[in-house]
């Protein structure tokens, strides 16, 4: 689909028949769509690496998007529930859902909020595995539990720390904590292979 200013959308229309506006055929997707027929991405959805994605909580009028990914995981990192029309969604596309609860916290104090090492790394080793791929990493607005999580895979992938942090920083934007950075700089990746 074009643009006014002639570029392509990165919208991704349903068409029922015919051809686009540019002339070209139609796209055409299975997956109910939201209410104007556009495929609608997760708050800070991107993809960290073949198979891995990133994002923060996925809403109803997200499921459309997610099933043009084929997702077989889903690591959620927050302590609560996950509420019901996401667990229908992921049972009805046959998706497994890994919850590592890690508590938030909306404040800095104390210097080092809590992210406790262990889970990072169990949940890291789920990430690590290419049998769950692809998979969905989320927490609530997919910055600072998410951002650590990646963050430590990016050191396994042997990232300088600049750029480490500078993509904590794109996502976490104003919210960036010291407490996930340092949290970053400090982990261990010495018992991965």
């Amino acid at each position: 689909m074009r643009l006014e200013n002639g570029e392509r959308s990165t919208c991704h229309p349903i068409l029922k028949s015919g051809t686009d506006d540019d002339g070209s055929p139609p796209v055409s997707y299975s997956p109910a769509l939201d209410g104007e027929g556009l495929l609608v991405p997760p708050l800070n959805f991107a993809m960290v690496d073949y198979g891995v994605f990133r994002s923060g909580f996925p809403d109803t009028v997200n499921f459309a998007f997610l099933q043009t990914l084929g997702l077989r995981s889903i690591i959620y990192l927050c302590p609560e529930p996950y509420p019901e029309a996401n667990v229908e969604f992921l049972n009805a596309n046959g998706i497994r859902l890994l919850q590592f609860a890690i508590e938030g916290s909306k404040v800095e104090e104390p210097p080092l909020v809590n992210i406790p090492e262990e889970t990072i790394r169990e949940a890291l080793r789920v990430v690590l595995d290419e049998k769950n791929r692809p998979l969905l990493i989320h927490c609530k607005r997919g910055k600072h539990r998410t951002g650590s999580l990646v963050g430590c895979l990016r050191k396994l992938q042997k990232w300088c720390l600049t750029s480490i942090f500078d993509e904590y920083q794109r996502y976490a934007a104003e919210k960036a904590r010291v407490s996930d950075l340092r949290f970053m700089e400090l982990f261990d990746i010495s018992g991965f292979k």
